[in-house]
């Protein structure tokens, strides 16, 4: 059997013949809009439950199951909403970095960047998805529709000129977390303790320059021909910045089970701390010694000791806030 030559990660992968990326049939073409739509990063939008979770003592214990079951369902809506809008993000990112993503050794494989997915097909998704989403969202809740639309908004900015932008490509990538923090309250109509938004925006910077880092060392001398500003940062700027965010995170955190309005006055929440140190600490082993860092939403489905850790700190986090409702 003849061996299939890799191409290198700074060559150009060569277009199949016309027609090619629909010579599957539906199914192929159903199976290559599936993949780029990226339901891995769907675990993303877990960040809307937030609001939901952590206003338990302060809501929950006042209402009757009616009115728990529309809460619940009111946020699993808004969930659903926010991964078929960013799924359309994911197809108008993958038309635009079409020929970029051909440069890098993992996102070749894409539908798209492979061929396996006519652009035609992927235009139509990246047109549809957002038109069907955004109403939707306005229908569920007018405030909602506006973070919504807010966040296709800056995704689309981030799309055509923000990545383009030295650290502000990071700092669009965390504000679209903040987006979906501020989305889950307002759906539900409860406020959230502004310090659960700066522990969004912080840890979203810590996974986005790891990121960022994994792709500068996995890439090297190829980096700029996927990404044009990995050539403005270094592996030691990056671990300069990670050495800045990773324990304001930890403190941040912190800072939150202690002082936060909706939290039980005993400071119980302070037993939490813990598993996010675990988390980050994790993080950082399989970003430095396993090379693992550039695929968040891999490594939150795939990692067994980070699975269990985020299962052991939201169980904890709901036990304290149910058995020390109103203290």
């Amino acid at each position: 059997m003849q061996s299939r030559k890799v191409p290198s990660p700074g060559a150009t992968v060569a277009l199949p013949r016309e027609g090619a990326a629909t010579q599957g049939g539906l199914a192929a073409v159903l199976k290559g809009l599936l993949i780029t739509a990226r339901p891995k990063q769907w675990t993303k939008n877990f960040v809307i439950f937030l609001a939901l979770i952590f206003s338990i003592n302060l809501y929950w214990t006042a209402l009757d199951f009616g009115n728990l079951v529309r809460l619940l369902t009111d946020t699993v809506l808004a969930f659903v909403v926010f991964c078929v809008l960013s799924s359309g993000v994911y197809f108008i990112n993958d038309l635009v970095d079409i020929e970029k993503d051909r440069q890098h050794p993992r996102k070749r494989q894409r539908p798209l960047a492979s061929g396996a997915l006519s652009p035609a097909y992927a235009a139509i998704a990246a047109v549809a998805l957002p038109l069907v989403s955004i109403p939707v969202a306005f229908w569920l809740n007018w405030g909602f529709g506006l973070i919504a639309a807010a966040y296709f908004v800056l995704m689309l900015a981030y799309s055509f000129v923000l990545k383009h932008l030295v650290i502000i490509d990071v700092f669009s990538l965390a504000g679209g977390f903040v987006l979906r923090a501020v989305a889950g309250a307002i759906v539900i109509g409860v406020p959230i303790s502004p310090w659960l938004y700066i522990c969004t925006v912080l840890g979203a910077l810590f996974l986005g320059f790891n990121k960022r880092r994994h792709e500068l060392v996995l890439l090297e001398n190829g980096a700029t021909n996927h990404r044009k500003t990995l050539e403005e940062y270094t592996p030691q700027l990056l671990d300069e910045m990670i050495s800045v965010i990773t324990p304001s995170t930890v403190i941040a955190y912190s800072l939150y089970t202690f002082s936060a309005e909706n939290l039980p006055k005993n400071h119980s929440m302070m037993l939490t701390i813990p598993f996010v140190l675990y988390g980050v600490f994790r993080y950082l082993y399989l970003v430095h010694t396993k090379n693992q860092g550039g695929s968040p939403e891999e490594v939150l489905i795939r990692d067994i000791p980070i699975i269990l850790d985020i299962l052991l700190w939201l169980g904890s986090a709901l036990a304290i806030l149910l058995i020390f409702r109103g203290q």
